[in-house]
């Protein structure tokens, strides 16, 4: 089918330059900074060994020193056990089985660990991510193959807008107690459709609130197990946790990216633990383990007995472990058998241990920020898929701009609200902002449709202060500079502090330190926000209140929400080149994080070229919101 080979052709592309990208990252960067890029552990140290699954031996590794530096090293990635002291720079590949905190398990393609493992310093490498194209690729290619049978495709040829979604209008309704009008029809929505049904939830709308009662209502109505996926771990583990706590049995496939003792619990590795049969496994382990130390200890130079004695004891070990994966996939299917969730991220959904499950629902989360080819990969489970996210705020990541443009950056989400507008429900009510920030983001992404719930309508800091503020630096000589890839605005830095300095002793009378409102300050570049950041350490009348300061970029700050929202805006120049400032979906995300006061600091002359932000300046103007810098500067 011509959708999907054009799909796998742009995924190539994409293949391609991420794998250029990995191989510039790594050619000729040393040990320390690949770890300062997240690529690699190093040192670590052996902390156990065991014999899994085809006789593979499973190392666990903790890393010593340089605990804090964020990695991305996570369940499911490829990655080496490398010498650092070996001369010819020896590793051994394999496959992170889990990973918590500082430590990690790395299942080998070996079935004993090499000399060099026992001399000098260790290190774990990030290897390029094949595994993910390889699932995406292989979704394509059966993706295919199904829209050519007649009896397999109708899931897809909704997708693909050959045919339209239908939906049972006999199913009678849920009432769910705390969900307001749009949140039910989401709910009843997804109960009625038989292939396709969408949740449109923009920011603080309650998105997963809705969609964990519409789960809860599927598992009821169908009495069947909902496969319930997402793009990042994160929103993985957000989901598990919500559903336990709705007391649902959910069994979390592949590792949580945060470490909490009820998540873990919710794993596969931690339910395995607490069945009654894992005793006999370990008893079962540690026999083999004593056959494999025994045939260890025979020389090389030994003769025909000796020979046949050791290979009786390898034949054993092997024997004995082959007990040990029927024991475990009898735990496996037993776990799997008893579980009405199964969560997991969206390449996941194709772990060893679920990859023969076929589901009646499939749910995908935040997809809005997931690539449609990965997204194929839980689809081909189900008859019926529910897709919930916000098409108007961040889109996935693309690494080639070819790929990009020519269709990998437009969302299945996107797709199909454009196809099928019948299967959606759009959440209209939201709990997070008052109504003049939610004002300009209505309008321009939701068709003035969002309306704030009387709880957070009218939130204030103090009844005197404004809940949006846009501060025009025009004029003002705050020049932007450029910093290799980024740009930085220090004149802008340095006035943002400054305005938030004076906005802290303005609420300083209403508020104590410990009830102080929280604060988000973020630009789009990174560059940017180090500047803030260092700005931020040194100015004493802010350090009381640095605990309650967030600096990040804005997509860090997707799905979270804070008091105060401070924007740098950091494009000024005479060309008014305002570069990734004109994806205006990263500008909902941004405007959208605030509750009671939102404050834009941007130079209006740079910003004005595109009719996003002069629509915008219009519409503080509207309101008295609207404050040029000039009327700050001898303050």
């Amino acid at each position: 089918m011509d959708y999907f080979k054009k799909l796998l052709a742009l995924l190539r592309t994409e293949r391609e330059e991420d794998q250029r990208n990995y191989q510039q990252q790594i050619a000729s960067a040393s040990v320390a900074e690949r770890r300062a890029n997240g690529l690699t552990w190093y040192p670590v140290a052996i902390r156990d060994t065991e014999i899994g699954r085809g006789d593979y031996l499973t190392v666990e590794v903790e890393r010593t020193t340089h605990q804090d530096v964020i990695h991305q090293l996570r369940f499911g990635a490829s990655a080496a056990l490398f010498s650092n002291h070996d001369p010819a720079n020896s590793r051994v590949e394999g496959t992170i089985s889990h990973q918590s905190a500082n430590k990690l398990r790395l299942t080998l393609r070996t079935d004993e660990l090499p000399e060099w493992s026992r001399d000098g310093k260790l290190g774990i490498d990030l290897m390029f991510d094949d595994n993910s194209y390889d699932e995406m690729q292989n979704a394509m290619a059966l993706a295919t193959a199904r829209s050519e049978q007649a009896s397999e495709n109708r899931l897809i040829k909704v997708l693909t807008g050959q045919a339209k979604p239908g939906f049972n209008n006999s199913i009678h309704p849920f009432t769910i107690p705390g969900l307001n009008s749009s949140q039910q029809n989401a709910v009843n929505n997804i109960l009625a459709a038989e292939d396709l049904a969408i949740v449109h939830g923009p920011p603080g709308t309650g998105k997963t609130t809705t969609l964990v009662q519409a789960i809860k209502a599927l598992i009821k109505q169908d009495h069947q197990q909902v496969l319930v996926v997402a793009p990042s771990n994160t929103a993985v583990d957000l989901l598990a946790d919500k559903l336990s706590d709705e007391g649902l049995e959910v069994l979390r496939v592949g590792n949580p990216a945060r470490v909490s003792e009820k998540l873990q619990a919710l794993t596969l590795d931690s339910k395995m633990a607490a069945h009654p049969s894992i005793k006999e496994i370990k008893k079962l382990k540690k026999q083999a383990s004593e056959f494999r130390n025994m045939a260890h200890k025979y020389k090389r130079n030994f003769g025909p007995a000796e020979r046949e004695q050791r290979k009786a004891l390898f034949t054993e070990a092997r024997n004995i472990m082959k007990t040990v994966e029927q024991t475990e996939s009898y735990i496996v299917n037993d776990l799997l058998a008893r579980a009405q969730v199964i969560t997991a991220t969206l390449v996941g959904a194709n772990h060893y241990t679920v990859a023969h499950l076929k589901y009646r629902t499939v749910v995908i989360d935040e997809a809005g920020q997931a690539l449609e080819p990965a997204c194929w990969i839980p689809i081909l489970k189900g008859k019926k898929l529910v897709l919930a996210g916000d098409h108007c705020q961040l889109p996935p990541t693309v690494k080639s701009q070819e790929a990009g443009r020519n269709g990998l950056n437009t969302t299945l989400l996107e797709k199909t609200v454009a196809l099928h507008p019948e299967a959606v429900v759009l959440l209209d009510e939201q709990y997070r902002m008052h109504e003049m920030i939610m004002g300009y983001a209505s309008n321009v992404f939701y068709q003035n449709r969002l309306q704030a719930h009387a709880s957070v309508a009218q939130q204030q800091l103090l009844p005197e202060e404004l809940p949006v503020s846009f501060v025009d630096t025009a004029g003002c000589g705050f020049e932007e500079r450029l910093e290799g890839t980024s740009v930085t605005n220090p004149e802008e830095a340095a006035f943002l502090i400054k305005h938030l300095t004076q906005l802290a002793a303005r609420l300083e009378s209403s508020y104590t330190a410990a009830t102080f409102p929280t604060i988000a300050i973020i630009s789009p570049y990174k560059q940017q926000v180090e500047l803030l950041k260092e700005q931020l350490l040194h100015t004493p009348a802010l350090l009381p209140y640095t605990s309650s300061v967030s600096v990040n970029t804005i997509d860090s700050f997707q799905g979270q929400e804070r008091d105060i929202v401070y924007i740098s805006m950091t494009r000024s120049n005479t060309e008014n080149v305002i570069g990734f400032l004109s994806d205006t979906r990263r500008m909902n995300v941004a405007m959208t994080r605030a509750r009671k006061k939102l404050v834009v600091i941007g130079d209006s002359a740079t910003l004005s070229q595109l009719p996003f932000y002069s629509n915008f300046i219009t519409y503080t103007e509207e309101r008295n919101a609207y404050q040029s810098a000039w009327e700050f500067m001898d303050i």
